[in-house]
């Protein structure tokens, strides 16, 4: 089981450095990073920092989307990270929920965005492509350049088929088994019907994670989570509807029936005042909380649905003790 953390980068930017090589010496291979450019700073210049601070990490954003930058920027920028520290690069891949919103504009389609991908993978790996109807290719790879691979961020079944059916991973933002069971299901039956190998595809569960043993404390430091996934269940709600559990299970229509909003500028922080209709049982089916021993059971669980990486969203008091936990007794109890 591959493990990863994922960060913030929030000033100053030595710190996200910092936790990314700490983790790197815990045990963990992949640094991943929030990309909402005007709420954050900006995580492609980081990102070259993230990795000179370590020797096999593996980094990138989660998510990135196709609409703040042009596809070619994108793809340059993983061209570059790429030549410069071996090909240690990732790329979660979303329509863009905070990045856009945030600025007025609406996230991009399935459609939109799985072009996209297949532009910027091509570019990357130094091949030609089509776009905006001019032959273009980097021409510094000399047609040599690394494979990207991309992961696709999705919960409804429209984003779960196109994941299946374009991507090279798939990642589930939470870490209920029972939605990890239908969602992982969906994407790799979609695999199949493609003609690709389900089996091939990365399958990563992020979700928050908070080793200790006062859980009413860690819960009120967690409910922001259940705020930022409801962003995604309410739009999951108001295409499909609320009746319909092959569409939308009832577990994540039910808790957002009470949600009134939601309030950007404090997404992805612990207190954000956007989530007090987040029940308890959604923050412990959503996040991982509770000493070393709940941590193992549950990515036990989500390993028996084919999960191939644990990544541990880092926003909470207590982001170094959590970290070192998983190095001492999580990751050695999971891979050992």
């Amino acid at each position: 089981m591959d493990f990863g953390v994922v960060l913030q980068t929030d000033p100053p930017a030595s710190r996200v450095v910092e936790l990314t090589a700490k983790a790197e010496g815990l045990g963990f291979n992949y640094g991943w990073t929030f990309d909402s450019h005007v709420l954050w700073q900006e995580p492609f210049v980081i990102y070259s920092q993230m990795l000179a601070a370590t020797e096999r990490m593996i980094v990138g954003p989660m998510v990135t989307n196709p609409g703040t930058r042009d596809w070619t920027v994108l793809a340059s920028l993983f061209a570059t990270l790429n030549d410069m520290f071996d090909g240690r690069t990732v790329c979660g891949m979303g329509r863009g929920d905070s990045a856009l919103r945030y600025i007025g504009r609406s996230p991009k389609t399935l459609d939109t965005t799985a072009e996209a991908t297949r532009i910027i993978k091509d570019l990357v790996a130094g091949r030609e492509v089509t776009y905006n109807d001019q032959q273009l290719s980097i021409p510094w790879l000399n047609g040599e350049g690394h494979d990207l691979p991309v992961w696709m961020a999705a919960y409804g079944p429209k984003a779960l088929a196109s994941t299946g059916t374009h991507y090279d991973g798939y990642i589930l933002q939470l870490a209920d088994p029972q939605i990890a069971a239908w969602t992982i299901s969906a994407v790799k039956e979609a695999a199949a019907a493609a003609g690709r190998d389900p089996d091939s595809l990365s399958i990563c569960v992020a979700a928050p994670a908070y080793v200790g043993d006062d859980v009413a404390h860690q819960r009120d430091q967690l409910r922001w989570f259940g705020g930022m996934v409801g962003n995604h269940v309410h739009d999951m709600v108001k295409r499909y509807g609320a009746d319909d559990e092959s569409m939308v299970p009832k577990v994540l229509a039910d808790y957002i029936a009470a949600r009134e909003g939601y309030d950007y500028d404090h997404h992805g922080r612990a207190g954000n005042p956007s989530t007090d209709f987040v029940p308890d049982e959604i923050v412990d089916r959503f996040c991982v909380l509770g000493p070393p021993e709940n941590h193992v059971a549950r990515i036990e669980e989500l390993r028996a649905l084919g999960v191939t990486q644990f990544a541990i969203y880092l926003m909470h008091d207590d982001m170094e003790g959590t970290l070192e936990a998983y190095g001492r007794d999580v990751i050695p109890a999971v891979n050992g």
